[in-house]
């Protein structure tokens, strides 16, 4: 009896038993994983499915409301132009009120003058050249359009 006592007492014996200890708590965690592993693998593709399921029946809804608040965005800076369009326009007609403000603008726009006053307008023909060759074909009278042809055949001749 005091060998067998002597020998669970040695050194090689208790490494045997930690090591055969240890064994048996892994062999049996690994067990318990996979067992966990399975469990959760059917869980996991519930929620995977769920949560799919909830992203896809929620797509639209939130699409629609992303699009209306940019709308709503949009409308509101157009209340705000709207606003301010007619601020001015308020001013303008204010303006318009000043008998000052009407006779500067009307001999200003249709070159009227006072009694006794000399009216002069200062035509420059480059800017007169200019102005008809801006106008696009379509725009003019079709003699301005023979006209501007004849000027381009002689301008070319002169070169």
């Amino acid at each position: 009896m005091a060998v067998k006592d002597r020998d669970r007492f040695s050194t090689a014996t208790r490494i045997r038993l930690l090591g055969e200890q240890t064994a048996a708590r892994v062999y049996r965690s690994q067990t318990k994983r996979q067992a966990r592993r399975s469990r959760l693998t059917g869980r996991a593709a519930l929620l995977a499915l769920v949560l799919c399921s909830m992203v896809v029946a929620l797509a639209y809804p939130i699409r629609q409301y992303v699009s209306q608040r940019a709308e709503i965005a949009d409308m509101q800076r157009q209340k705000e132009e709207a606003a301010q369009r007619v601020e001015q326009l308020r001013d303008l007609k204010a303006r318009w009120q000043d008998d000052a403000y009407a006779e500067q603008q009307i001999r200003l726009r249709l070159h009227y003058v006072l009694p006794g006053e000399t009216g002069y307008i200062v035509v420059d023909p480059d800017a007169a050249k200019q102005a008809r060759t801006d106008q696009s074909a379509a725009d003019r009278p079709w003699y301005a359009n023979i006209w501007d042809g004849v000027d381009k055949a002689d301008a070319a001749a002169d070169h």
